[in-house]
């Protein structure tokens, strides 16, 4: 009776602990509520996230005079801002230049880049592109800095009111010389209304750029103006409330982020090791060890962006253009040109910018990323017969910077010159633009010229791509990806990246054979083990 009670015993304790080996993931998991000690950090480096103003600016008498233009209001900032714009013009929102690219191919819309939506900005001679550029009334780098495009909190009709202000002041009528009172005194009010940049001051021009709202990025759109925080932890009102200086912090005007084919830091070090350094990587403030010590993603982020796994989707609230061709183009009804509006109340076609596709809850591309982003410009020779990366990630697994990254890809159809081999920049907007004459050989050779390119005349469409890193629209933890996601075959979010093993998603039978071969050999010989004892301690008993 006492050995069947001692072996009862045994038993329960073999059972339990199979169990315990089985269930020890689990209890792995219950661990991860604990707070990682990057959130921790985080939660450091942004203790004061709202600035407390020092200045009233309707106080100040050089805001109080009477306005009658755009130069007037820059003049009156810059008489207390005395550097501010000598900072701002050496900056990328001023030049549109990469000044880090070669002299005779200079990178940036205000030189030979590309892209395809808008195509190019004819090195800043096309006004519908300037609508972004910083300098008043669409003149690009003629015009006076336009202050309020970035630190205005108050948004108004400036052309508008200034032409109301100047008709009404010519007038001798009394009730036309109040509405001229009542124009400045709004003028005024706007002018006054400064403060540091909103989300809605950037998104002006990075949530609606390239075309309209939603056309390149896919992470920026006007949906993050007020995001809740399922859209944006960071920025979502109910999270932490970021505007876009919070990461994207500025000294001199200069505002940290990638330029080009310049890196947005050259480093990926946390604020404890260097408290100066911009908070644009995810590492300034979680580091580069942001989860608990035991946690096996730890391990990835030396291969592995943040963003990989934080960014799970794009195109959350609204759609995201996919694909523009511009070879389509051109087509009229009744002699006139017309629109078609598709899903999501966006055009799926316009005469004057061909078919585009839209798409929501968009899933992103995975491509090795070292923060530099290269392309063909329109001084490069192409090769038509492949798909041109106008502009596509540098990096690769082999190199100690790159990191898998998540990418919104926005694909196109594009003129080219099929003599000279290179890509065309034909002038959009204006009288003697394409979306007016509709004729592709005119309206290419008025680009070129702008940009002092040769023209055959000779041209045909060729595929592009472009790509935006997808850093915005970070998810709650909860919906951050979980290891199956990647590690399983055959939809791995990473199924199209070769050149390594990955377990779970690569299959290499003899090293499957041997692994599984390995787990059958231990269970046997745990349970093998497990019955000696229970036979030996018997005998031994019975002896």
């Amino acid at each position: 009776m006492m050995r069947l009670e001692f072996r009862r015993h045994c038993y329960i304790l073999f059972l339990l602990g199979i169990f315990s080996l089985l269930f020890a993931p689990m209890q792995s998991v219950a661990n991860q509520e604990q707070e990682a000690p990057g959130l921790e950090l985080a939660r450091q480096a942004v203790k004061a996230p709202k600035k407390p103003t020092t200045a009233d600016h309707s106080q100040f008498k050089a805001l109080q005079q009477a306005f009658t233009s755009g130069t007037d209001i820059s003049k009156a900032c810059i008489s207390c801002h005395t550097k501010a714009a000598d900072q701002l013009k050496k900056t990328l929102h001023w030049t549109w230049l990469d000044p880090n690219s070669p002299k005779d191919n200079q990178k940036g819309k205000a030189g030979y880049s590309l892209n395809n939506f808008c195509i190019s900005a004819n090195g800043m001679h096309d006004h519908h592109c300037n609508e972004c550029h910083i300098g008043w009334n669409v003149e690009g780098k003629k015009a006076e800095i336009d202050c309020l495009r970035c630190h205005g909190q108050k948004k108004i009709n400036w052309e508008e009111l200034f032409e109301d202000y100047e008709y009404f002041m010519e007038s001798n009528d009394p009730e036309e010389k109040a509405l001229a009172k009542e124009a400045q005194a709004e003028i005024q009010a706007a002018v006054q209304s400064v403060g540091r940049p909103t989300r809605k001051n950037c998104g002006s021009c990075h949530f609606s750029g390239g075309g309209g709202d939603g056309v390149k990025h896919g992470d920026l759109d006007p949906s993050l103006i007020n995001p809740n925080r399922e859209l944006d932890v960071h920025m979502g009102y109910d999270g932490q409330d970021f505007e876009c200086t919070r990461c994207h912090t500025t000294i001199a005007h200069q505002v940290a982020g990638r330029i080009y084919g310049t890196p947005a830091s050259k480093t990926r070090k946390s604020l404890l090791e260097h408290d100066l350094e911009p908070k644009i990587m995810c590492e300034s403030c979680h580091s580069d060890k942001p989860h608990k010590s035991s946690d096996k993603m730890n391990d990835h982020t030396d291969k592995v962006a943040c963003q990989a796994c934080h960014v799970p989707e794009i195109a959350k609230v609204l759609p995201v253009q996919t694909w523009w061709d511009w070879s389509q183009s051109g087509k009229k009804k009744d002699g006139k040109p017309y629109d078609i509006i598709g899903p999501f109340g966006k055009p799926v076609y316009q005469s004057t910018r061909g078919e585009t596709k839209w798409e929501k809850h968009v899933t992103p591309k995975y491509l090795w990323f070292n923060g530099s982003i290269q392309g063909a410009t329109a001084k490069d020779i192409i090769d038509p017969s492949k798909l041109i990366k106008l502009a596509w990630p540098d990096g690769n697994r082999h190199d100690k910077n790159a990191r898998i990254f998540p990418f919104n890809i926005h694909l196109g159809k594009q003129p080219y010159d099929t003599e000279n081999k290179t890509m065309t920049t034909p002038l959009l907007s204006g009288e003697h633009g394409y979306w007016t004459t509709f004729n592709w050989q005119d309206s290419i050779e008025r680009g070129a010229k702008y940009l002092g390119l040769p023209f055959s005349g000779k041209i045909s469409f060729v595929e592009t791509g472009y790509v935006f890193p997808s850093t915005h629209m970070v998810a709650p933890k909860e919906e951050a990806l979980g290891c199956n996601q990647c590690h399983t075959r055959p939809k791995s979010r990473l199924a199209d990246l070769a050149g390594f093993y990955m377990p779970g998603r690569d299959r290499f039978k003899p090293i499957d054979i041997a692994g599984w071969a390995i787990v059958l050999c231990s269970f046997i010989g745990i349970v093998l083990h497990a019955l000696g004892r229970i036979f030996t301690n018997g005998h031994k008993k019975e002896g």
